[in-house]
C-alpha cells in the first residue's frame, strides 16, 4: 500500500493536506460545472433543461453512495481522517453546506431564468388552478384513467404503522381531519415512479408537439394533490406538501463467503430497499407536524434535511427536455461509419473482418458509429460459420441490446461463447442479473470474473478459422458495450488482429474464466497488477528524459484522478520540468499551479453534449510518443479492486489522432474549465478580445465530417 505521508517526506513533497484536494468536494465542484452549463444562455434552451436534470440525477447518486458511505463510517465508529487530514464529520458538514448552496441555485435557475425562457417559447409548467376547462378535463381523464388505479394512500394510526418510504420516491404528505371528531391524521401518497413526471395537457393526441404547438406541463404530484378528495372521501384535507428521501443504496457483498454470487447479490438488492436515510428534501411549505413525524420515523437529522421550493426531483425535467423542438436543441449529429471501415459509399454491409484484416481501426464514438463498427463486428461474428469462439466482457448494457442478442444467436448456432458478466455494476445489478440468466439459458458460458474484483475492462475476442489458420480479432475499448449510451458517451475503441494484442487478450480471458494469476502481457497494462506501476514507470521515463535535456511530456485523459501515487508521480514530473496536461471530466484531487510542486501541470475539463468518458495516456518519449487507451480511471477502486485493461496504440496515424485531441482540448482557442490550485474551476468561453472560443465537441464533429468527406472522395 502506498504510504502517502512517508512518500511525501522522502520525495520532498508538501504534507498531504497541502497537495491533495478533498475528493467529495471535488465531486461537488464537478456537478457545479454541470450547473454552469445549465446556466449558460448560449446553450440551446432544452439542452439547458437537460443539464438541470443531469445535475439532479448526479446529486442523487452522490448522496446514495458517497454521503451514505461517510455516514456509515461515522455511525460505526470507523471514522478515520481522509487523505487531506479531515474527519468524516467535518467533510459531511462541508458537503451539507455546499450541497444546499448548489441545490438552491439549481432550483432558482429553473424558477428565475429557465422557466421564464420556456414560457416565452410556449413550453410552460402550469399549476392546476391555471388550466383551461378543456385542459382540466384532459387532466381528469389522465388521472382517473392512468393514475388513480395505481395509487395506494397509506394512513398512519394505531392500526396502520408508518409506511416504508422507498429511496428517491416522490411523496405527498397529507394532513387529514375527521369532520365528525375533529381528530387529525397523517397519510402518505407515493407518486407512481413509472408514470410521466410531467403531463402535457396541451399535447394533441394525434401529433407531437412542434414549434407551433404549445407544450403545457403539469407536475404529476400536483395532479394527485388536486384529486386528494377522491382518495380520502369523507375527510377534510387540512394540508399537503411533497417530500423525497434518499437512502444508502450502495451494495456490500462478501464474495469470499458467498457460495453463489448471483444469489447473494439478489438478496443484497432486497436489503438495499431498506437502507438508512441520508437525505430528505422537503418543500418550503411543509407542515411542522408532518416534518416532526418524518424526522422521528426516518431517524434523520436536521443537517440532512433540505428545504427547497417546489417542484422537488428535477431529474424529471428530462421529460420536458425531450420536447421535439429542433430549434431549442443542439444541431443534429448522426454518427458516421468509420472511414477505415468503408473507404467508399456502398449499399452493401461492410465486412468488418475483411476491413480489420487489412488494417487496425481506431474508433472514436459517438463521432464514429457504434452500430456499424462494434455492434456489426459481434453480429457478423455470431452469424459467421467460420467463427469458432467469442469471448466478451459485459459491464453495462441494455436489456434489449443487440450485443446480448448476438451472443445468444452465436451460442445457439454452436459457437463457443464466453461472457464475463459484471453483475455488481452499480445501479445496474438487477438488469445485469436478468440478462446474465438469459445468456445462461441460451448456452453461453457465463462467469462473474475474479473473486474480490469487479471486471471493468472492455474487451472482445473472436476466434475465426481462415484459409491460413486461426485468426483472432480483438476489440479493446474505453466504454461499455451499450448501443444506447454509445450515442451520448465519448469513447475510444481499437479493432485489430495484431498477434501481440490477441495473445494478451487470450491470456486475460483465461485469467478471468480460469486460473492464470501470473500472466505477463506485451501491449497491455492490466489492473490490479500493472496499470499503476506501468504508468508510473512511464512517468519516471519522462522525468529521466527531461533531466537529460530531452523533450518530455505527460498527457492524461480520464474521468477522475484521485490516486495519490499517480498524483505524486505527476508532481515529481512537474518538479523535473516535464510538461503535464490532465484532461479530466469529474473528480480531481491534484492541485495544479503550485510553485515548486506543480507549476508545470495544467488541469482542464470539458463538459458538453457528449459525456467525455474515454481514457487516454500519452508520453512524449523524446519525440516518439507512447500512447495507451483503456478502461481505467486514476482511482483506488480502478487500480486496486477492478480488472482494467489499457492497450498500447502503435499505429502512427492513430497515435497522431489521439494527440490531436489533446492539442485541441488544451489550445487557448478552445472553451474549457480550468482548475486552480485551491480547487476552484473557472470556465473560459471568450478570449481577451471578447470573441467566442471554439466548442471542443462541435469542432470534433466538424473534423470527423471533413475526414469522412475526404474518405468518400478517395
Amino acid at each position: 500500500m502506498y504510504d502517502i505521508a512517508a512518500s511525501g517526506k522522502e520525495l520532498g513533497l508538501p504534507d498531504p493536506a497541502d497537495r491533495f484536494l478533498d475528493r467529495e468536494l471535488s465531486w461537488l465542484a464537478f456537478n457545479e460545472r454541470v450547473l454552469d452549463l445549465a446556466s449558460d444562455p448560449e446553450i440551446p434552451l432544452l439542452e439547458r433543461v437537460r443539464f438541470l436534470s443531469i445535475f439532479a440525477t448526479n446529486l442523487d447518486e452522490f448522496f446514495m453512495v458517497r454521503v451514505a458511505g461517510l455516514k456509515r463510517r461515522i455511525n460505526t465508529g470507523l471514522a478515520v481522517p481522509s487523505v487531506t487530514g479531515r474527519m468524516p464529520a467535518q467533510v459531511m458538514h462541508d458537503i451539507g453546506v455546499r450541497a444546499f448552496e448548489l441545490m438552491s441555485r439549481h432550483a432558482a435557475l429553473l424558477k428565475d431564468d429557465i422557466g421564464p425562457r420556456l414560457d416565452a417559447e410556449s413550453i410552460t409548467k402550469v399549476q392546476v388552478e391555471d388550466l383551461t376547462e378543456d385542459e382540466r378535463h384532459r387532466v381528469d381523464e389522465f388521472f382517473f384513467g392512468h393514475v388513480y388505479p395505481v395509487l395506494t394512500p397509506l394512513a398512519v394510526d394505531p392500526a396502520h404503522p408508518f409506511p416504508y418510504i422507498s429511496g428517491l420516491s416522490l411523496n405527498l404528505g397529507v394532513l387529514l381531519r375527521s369532520p365528525e371528531t375533529g381528530k387529525e391524521f397523517f397519510a402518505r401518497v407515493k407518486v407512481p415512479p413509472r408514470l410521466p413526471r410531467f403531463f402535457n395537457v396541451a399535447e394533441a393526441t394525434d401529433r407531437p408537439a412542434g414549434r407551433d404547438v404549445p407544450a403545457r406541463f403539469v407536475a404529476l404530484e400536483d395532479i394527485i394533490a388536486e384529486h386528494l378528495g377522491t382518495l380520502f372521501d369523507g375527510m377534510e384535507i387540512v394540508h399537503h406538501s411533497t417530500f423525497r428521501v434518499t437512502r444508502n443504496e450502495d451494495l456490500e457483498v462478501e464474495e469470499d463467503d458467498a457460495e453463489n454470487l448471483l444469489k447473494a447479490l439478489e438478496k443484497e438488492l432486497l436489503r438495499r430497499r431498506f437502507g438508512p436515510a441520508v437525505r430528505m428534501e422537503i418543500t418550503e411549505n411543509i407542515h411542522p407536524r408532518v416534518l416532526e413525524m418524518l424526522k422521528d420515523e426516518l431517524g434523520i437529522h436536521d443537517s440532512e434535511i433540505y428545504h427547497l421550493p417546489s417542484p422537488l426531483d428535477l431529474s424529471g425535467m428530462s421529460d420536458i427536455a425531450d420536447v421535439p423542438r429542433d430549434d431549442l436543441h443542439y444541431p443534429k449529429m448522426v454518427p458516421q461509419m468509420s472511414k477505415d471501415l468503408s473507404l467508399r459509399e456502398s449499399s452493401d454491409q461492410v465486412d468488418v473482418f475483411d476491413a480489420v484484416a487489412s488494417r487496425d481501426i481506431l474508433l472514436h464514438h459517438p463521432y464514429d458509429s457504434f452500430s456499424t463498427s462494434v455492434q456489426a463486428f459481434l453480429e457478423q461474428a455470431a452469424s459467421d460459420k467460420n467463427v469458432l469462439a467469442i469471448k466478451q466482457t459485459l459491464y453495462r448494457t441494455s436489456g434489449d441490446s443487440p450485443i446480448i442478442d448476438a451472443l445468444v444467436d452465436a451460442a445457439q448456432a454452436g459457437i463457443q461463447v464466453l461472457a464475463v458478466v459484471e453483475i455488481k455494476a452499480r445501479f445496474d445489478e438487477e438488469a445485469n442479473i436478468t440478462w446474465a440468466r438469459k445468456l445462461e439459458r441460451a448456452g453461453v458460458h457465463v462467469v462473474y470474473g475474479i473473486v474480490g474484483l469487479k471486471t471493468h475492462a472492455k474487451l472482445s475476442l473472436v476466434v475465426r478459422q481462415e484459409a491460413d489458420g486461426l485468426a483472432r480479432y480483438c476489440h479493446v475499448g474505453t466504454g461499455n458495450y451499450h448501443p444506447k449510451t454509445a450515442r451520448g458517451y465519448e469513447d475510444f475503441g481499437l479493432l485489430t488482429r495484431d498477434r501481440a494484442v490477441a495473445d494478451d487478450l487470450t491470456k486475460l480471458f483465461n485469467q478471468l474464466s480460469g486460473y492464470a494469476p501470473k500472466s505477463e502481457y506485451s501491449r497491455f497494462l492490466v489492473a490490479p497488477s500493472t496499470v499503476r506501476t506501468g504508468l508510473i514507470d512511464l512517468i519516471d521515463s519522462e522525468i529521466a528524459i527531461a533531466q537529460s535535456g530531452g523533450a518530455a511530456q505527460v498527457r492524461i485523459k480520464v474521468n477522475s484522478i484521485v490516486d495519490e501515487a499517480i498524483i505524486d508521480a505527476l508532481y515529481r514530473a512537474s518538479q523535473a520540468g516535464v510538461a503535464v496536461e490532465v484532461f479530466v471530466r469529474g473528480i480531481c484531487a491534484l492541485r495544479p499551479g503550485i510553485e515548486g510542486l506543480s507549476e508545470n501541470i495544467t488541469v482542464r475539463s470539458v463538459l458538453g453534449r457528449f459525456l467525455e468518458h474515454s481514457r487516454a495516456f500519452v508520453f512524449g518519449n523524446n519525440g516518439d510518443p507512447i500512447v495507451y487507451i483503456g478502461s481505467a480511471d486514476m482511482m483506488h477502486r480502478n487500480l486496486d479492486r477492478r480488472v482494467e485493461a489499457l492497450v498500447q496504440i502503435v499505429d502512427d496515424g492513430h497515435r497522431a489522432e489521439i494527440i490531436e485531441l489533446f492539442d485541441l482540448a488544451f489550445a487557448p482557442t478552445t472553451s474549457a474549465f480550468d482548475l486552480a490550485s485551491d480547487g476552484r474551476w473557472t470556465r473560459r468561453t471568450h478570449d481577451d478580445e471578447g470573441s467566442i472560443l471554439a466548442d471542443y465537441q462541435s469542432e470534433l464533429i466538424r473534423r470527423h465530417r471533413k475526414r469522412r468527406r475526404i474518405g468518400d472522395e478517395a
